[in-house]
């Protein structure tokens, strides 16, 4: 695997994803965000944080799908959540887990960000991923 992912002794080893990615691959993928739509553009999850949270990571997977990859390539991962507040970390999991019984692992180096909005209006969660591949 081109991605190793680990909680170093001196940092809080949090079960939901790693401190660090060590990458060794050769290719580098930058996605752009990714956003609870389908692939005809169609709007998922209204105003259900746990909703689109499952189908942005699921479009992610997609885009890493098409290039050879998945979420074990993962290298790092930054997260915008419109109005966060520490309340949503329940529906933020609750999506997160829901595309991870089909997708495997799919936190690995993650930031999370709150913002006030996003490009559009309805949505609630985007999704940049950085994938390192063989």
């Amino acid at each position: 695997m081109p991605v190793e992912l680990l909680n170093p002794a001196g940092l809080p080893a949090p079960d939901a994803y790693r401190q660090v990615a060590v990458a060794t691959g050769t290719r580098t993928v930058y996605l752009a965000g990714q956003v609870a739509r389908t692939a005809e553009g169609a709007p998922v999850g209204a105003g259900d944080l746990a909703a689109q949270t499952e189908q942005a990571f699921r479009n992610v997977a997609t885009a890493l799908a098409a290039v050879g990859g998945s979420f074990a390539d993962v290298a790092k991962m930054v997260v915008y959540v419109v109005d966060w507040a520490p309340e949503k970390m329940a529906l933020f999991g609750e999506g997160a887990m829901r595309a991870a019984a089909d997708l495997g692992q799919v936190t690995p180096a993650i930031t999370l960000i709150g913002v006030t909005a996003l490009g559009e209006p309805d949505l609630l969660v985007e999704i940049d991923a950085t994938a390192v591949l063989p």
